[in-house]
């Protein structure tokens, strides 16, 4: 790429003098780059020339183009800002200096051009992240730089190590492209998807390039066909439009293709892999053009969104259609103003165009609202990695938009509840929250928002605080981390004694729920990098750390089971089931109908005189009353497969009508069958429900057992054997 190339591009929309600052950046670069080369072999002036040609695009000011031009020359040519201060002014140091500081240590594992490797990755990247937002906050200029330099990177990333490649291409999936996506740059957004969804999928990336390149020629004549019937029919009634194909990219396709294979449905079902854009003056003619594309050709139910009369956050505003064209094909129409296209195209980008022509986005707050109030939150983070999970949990998330009663509009983390709404408006409402309505009616607190609700928040006038349950991931309660923060604070604020009484007894129910009967509490509470027990406690108490964390990580330390006695044989058998024997001959294995052992227990085999070898949990009554103890060997779950295991629970209740129907529901929500089910109704009405599933690992259980916990009525919940016999 040579300058002159950038300079006829933005000599179409910048005025002269300022292409003498554009061209002097220029020189400026060349020389202090000069002899410097890229991993990719070529010149290293290619580089900061791109990523200005890639703002151009974008129409940004010239001194945007100049910082481009000059965002490396600190770090690589040894210049002082204030040489770059004085020979180019403050507004663009300002800018060279946001991006070196950003670039000094890169987001995540480094790239290319990175000085300081090494460290923790996931924290650096956090840390960094949280720099890049603040720089947002300040002049986002910085950030169209960074995510210009990040877009060359990934053009150039063959030049790297696959290591390298898959680690930074991942980093552009979860914050780059989704950055672009929120600031409505969707011009960078799709090309960054499509990027690194070539180097973390090879295998379905060719698959989805190979099937838009087989019917490309097919698609674009017919495209030029319904167009061409399109134009003419907007020709007669008087309709002045531009009308082309849109261009679907390969990461969206890929998505669609996941989604609809789910529903047994093919790529040629896509309706929106063929898509037409049609371009109008004005607001009127937007309605105008899809009443005649409506009149023309069938709509498909359903398929209808006005972003025109309800925008997105990031300013995007269009009419979106689909129809059955030319009796049986499904096409996407999206139908907008020119101003509207090309807001859509570079988001918040635009801004700089009507600024530097004398005109102000009145709009432009509103459309980084969302980042203004992240800049809030993070304040309240305990830390960096905490505000990284909160960004791509809240904001790079897929959205949701829902009303407030006086018709102000949030974006929230698809799959938000009523919860989430509430400690997204203020957190003293949050707390107060007992009830919610959307659209008028009442709704669970767990009921997940859905786009164009009226969410209205029921509160109660005394000071008592969230739920506890809120805080179970397994009961569904919140989405945002934004909320969990808050929950968490506000039972931070509570007595010590009282979360460390409640986290000792929330500890010692989940350890027999696992069948642990003992454990090391301080060496557990350091694996969760807690100073001691005590403190560990607390944050069960709490509810910073789940019991259903400690059982995941309690199973997962429990790789090889505890030997109860030592083998008397040394041989090396092989097995021929999941679970492999160690210390016998070849044995065919069966599990033990009395204890019902599944993965993840500790487990003992006992060799039987004609069945091979029995495997029993070593907590089994039987086994601990052995008397042949030379019968007993190691055994090991070895490779898991799919298989199925009996396992008994037996649940302690307050007896009400809808019980069994409740118990029932939760264990088909979690697709775990009942082999059986017996209900005793007590004296002290309550009511025993003694219940016999098929599962397929320990953990599947422990899940299953905390859910069923949080059944309105339920007293205990408790694994048993066949025998009757409860574990731990």
């Amino acid at each position: 790429m040579e300058f002159a190339d950038l300079k006829e591009k933005a000599s179409k929309y910048l005025p002269p003098e300022k292409l003498t600052l554009l061209e002097e950046a220029y020189n400026y670069a060349a020389a202090a780059h000069a002899g410097q080369m890229r991993k990719s072999g070529e010149p290293f002036i290619e580089h900061p020339l791109n990523v200005a040609m890639t703002l151009a695009d974008l129409q940004l000011d010239a001194a945007t183009l100049s910082a481009a031009l000059l965002h490396d020359v600190p770090e690589d040519a040894n210049i002082s800002l204030e040489q770059i201060d004085k020979k180019f002014g403050a507004d663009v140091a300002k800018l060279v200096d946001g991006v070196t500081k950003l670039s000094k240590l890169a987001l995540g594992p480094a790239i290319e051009d990175a000085r300081r490797p090494g460290g923790n990755a996931s924290l650096r990247q956090a840390e960094n992240l949280r720099k890049m937002l603040v720089a947002m906050a300040e002049d986002l200029r910085v950030v169209f730089i960074k995510l210009a330099d990040r877009f060359h990177n990934m053009r150039t990333l063959q030049a790297l190590s696959p290591e390298k490649r898959r680690s930074i291409a991942k980093e552009t999936m979860e914050i780059y492209a989704p950055l672009a996506h929120r600031l409505g740059i969707w011009e960078l957004k799709w090309q960054l998807e499509d990027l690194a969804f070539r180097y973390l999928d090879p295998r379905h990336y060719r698959q989805v390039a190979n099937l838009v390149d087989s019917k490309l020629a097919q698609r674009q004549n017919y495209l030029e066909h319904v167009s061409a019937i399109l134009q003419g029919e907007f020709e007669k009634n008087g309709l002045n439009v531009e009308v082309s194909g849109r261009p679907k990219h390969l990461y969206s396709i890929y998505q669609k293709m996941e989604k609809y294979a789910s529903q047994g449905k093919q790529f040629e079902d896509i309706y929106d892999v063929l898509a037409l854009r049609v371009l109008v003056n004005d607001i009127p003619d937007c309605y105008h053009a899809v009443g005649i594309v409506h009149s023309l050709w069938h709509p498909i139910p359903g398929a209808f969104d006005d972003y025109i009369a309800n925008p997105k956050p990031n300013g995007y505003q269009s009419l979106h259609t689909a129809v059955m064209s030319l009796g049986t094909t499904p096409l996407e129409v999206q139908v907008r103003t020119y101003q509207m296209h090309h807001i859509a195209e570079y988001g918040v980008a635009a801004h700089w165009r009507y600024k530097t022509a004398g005109k102000e986005d009145v709009n432009f707050e509103d459309r980084i609202g969302w980042l203004r109030q992240l800049i809030e939150w993070h304040r309240d983070m305990r830390g960096a990695e905490e505000f990284l999970e909160s960004v791509k949990t809240d904001i790079f998330n897929d959205q949701v938009f829902v009303f407030t009663p006086k018709g102000e509009i949030k974006d929230l983390a698809k799959g938000a509840t009523p919860i989430d709404f509430a400690y997204r408006i203020h957190t003293e409402l949050g707390n107060r929250c007992i009830g919610a309505k959307a659209n008028g009616r009442l709704v669970p607190l767990d009921y997940q928002l859905k786009n164009g609700e009226v969410v209205e928040i029921v509160t109660t006038k005394k000071d008592r605080g969230p739920s506890r349950d809120w805080l179970n991931v397994n009961m569904g309660y919140i989405k945002t981390h934004h909320a969990r923060e808050k929950i968490l604070a506000w039972f931070k604020k509570q007595e010590r004694t009282e979360n460390l009484d409640r986290g000792r007894e929330l500890l010692e129910k989940e350890l027999k729920h696992i069948g642990i009967k003992t454990v090391d509490r301080d060496a557990l509470a350091k694996t969760f990098k807690y100073e001691n027990a005590d403190e560990f406690l607390m944050a069960i108490g709490y509810g910073a750390v789940s019991v259903h964390q400690v059982s995941m990580k309690l199973l997962s330390q429990q790789e090889q089971p505890r030997v109860v006695t030592p083998p008397t044989q040394t041989t090396k058998p092989t097995s021929q089931s999941s679970v492999s024997v160690m210390g016998t001959g070849s044995l065919l294995t069966n599990i033990a109908k009395c204890c019902n052992p599944v993965p993840g227990d500790d487990i003992i085999g006992y060799v039987t005189r004609n069945r091979g070898v029995t495997v029993h949990r070593q907590d089994c009554h039987n086994i601990l009353h052995e008397e042949e103890r030379e019968r007993l060997v190691s055994v090991d779950w070895g490779m898991p497969k799919e298989e199925l295991y009996p396992a008994s629970i037996r649940i302690q209740a307050w007896d009400r009508v809808g019980l069994v129907r409740d118990v029932s529901t939760v264990v088909a929500e979690e697709k775990i069958s009942i082999l059986s089910m017996t209900v005793t109704e007590n004296d002290d009405k309550t009511t025993t429900l003694a219940m016999t599933t098929q599962i397929k690992s320990l953990s599947q259980l422990t899940r299953l057992m905390a859910k069923l916990e949080g059944i309105r009525g339920i007293i205990s919940i408790n694994r048993v054997g066949a025998d009757g016999s409860r574990s731990g």
